[in-house]
């Protein structure tokens, strides 16, 4: 079957111009327009029907559930949801912001009319939502990687591939005994997808390296010095640390210079975290950047596509990218 997509490849545009040149809701240049004509007479591309009656009673409004939680990082989750937004504009559409954590409010958003789509923050990895979002007949995407079988399409960053990238810098560093400082108990505990893919990753890249390994929560904020001394004094033989946790990264950072475990010429912490908190902590050298931002925009972009009628995106994944710099 020919899908809207097929189009924009054949035209040599994006999907939404192809889209925006069907709806007449955005000015196209004629140049545009006759490639998209072309192309559609050349393939015999018919919009689907249900895509038709989607956009007949077009809110432009998406729906985007950002539960705040126990122990989340808020100031990543508002840079994701920067990125949504600020993406999600740029195509003509507003939010809408659902606080609530279950299913029930995604329903009511979707069965209410209330919206085009939906966007899922705060992903588990056997997340109840799931089978809910599956059901609704508006487009879904997750912003998060749960396990097991995905009926519903992804949209993150590879946080099974920053754990193995951090123990490889910390083994190259000389490390042989390697701690992952990680999030609060409470979202271990609920098995959050990304706490869970980064300390599956780290664990596997240790056994694979032959390098020991633990795994840790931690709190956040000062209350971190107590957790990474009583670490240290039950182990005093780990030498490297990778920490994901942003709002305990300064405290742990400061502790292990004090202690001489760690400083800019001998570095033993790999952060994960954005980029301008990891430039802020002094001594800091190695650090993975979480593309906060971007994970936002791409999973709006996915979404603006199957709006379109594109094939939904199955999993995207950001890859993670490791940065030296000078302290």
């Amino acid at each position: 079957m020919v899908t809207i997509a097929d189009v924009a490849e054949k035209a040599g545009v994006s999907i939404s111009t192809v889209s925006y040149a069907m709806s007449g809701k955005r000015t196209i240049s004629p140049a545009t327009r006759a490639r998209v004509e072309a192309a559609i007479d050349a393939l015999g591309f018919r919009p689907h029907a249900g895509a038709r009656s989607l956009a007949s009673r077009s809110t432009n409004v998406i729906g985007l559930q950002a539960p705040l939680r126990p122990g989340v990082d808020v100031h990543v989750v508002m840079e994701i949801v920067t990125g949504v937004v600020t993406q999600m504009r740029s195509r003509g559409y507003d939010i809408l912001l659902l606080t609530g954590d279950d299913a029930q409010s995604l329903e009511r958003a979707a069965k209410g009319s209330m919206v085009d789509a939906l966007l899922v923050m705060d992903i588990e990895s056997d997340d109840p939502r799931i089978a809910a979002l599956a059901r609704l007949d508006v487009p879904a995407v997750m912003i998060g990687l749960p396990s097991g079988r995905r009926n519903v399409p992804c949209v993150d960053f590879d946080f099974e591939g920053a754990g193995w990238m951090a123990v490889d810098r910390l083994v190259q560093l000389g490390h042989r005994r390697i701690a992952l400082i990680g999030s609060p108990e409470e979202v271990m505990t609920r098995h959050t997808s990304y706490a869970d893919r980064l300390a599956r990753g780290f664990v596997a890249a240790c056994d694979d390296a032959g390098v020991a390994g633990s795994v840790h929560p931690c709190p956040a904020g000062a209350d971190a010095v107590a957790a990474i001394d009583a670490i240290r004094a039950e182990d005093p033989s780990i030498t490297g640390f990778f920490i994901h946790n942003e709002a305990a990264l300064p405290h742990l950072v400061a502790r292990l210079t004090e202690h001489e475990v760690h400083a800019a010429g001998a570095p033993a912490v790999v952060a994960l975290c954005p980029e301008n908190v990891a430039r802020a902590v002094p001594s800091l050298t190695d650090s993975i950047a979480v593309p906060a931002v971007a994970m936002g925009a791409a999973a709006a972009d996915a979404i603006t596509d199957m709006i379109a009628g594109a094939r939904p995106p199955g999993v995207r994944l950001i890859p993670p990218t490791l940065s030296t710099h000078t302290a």
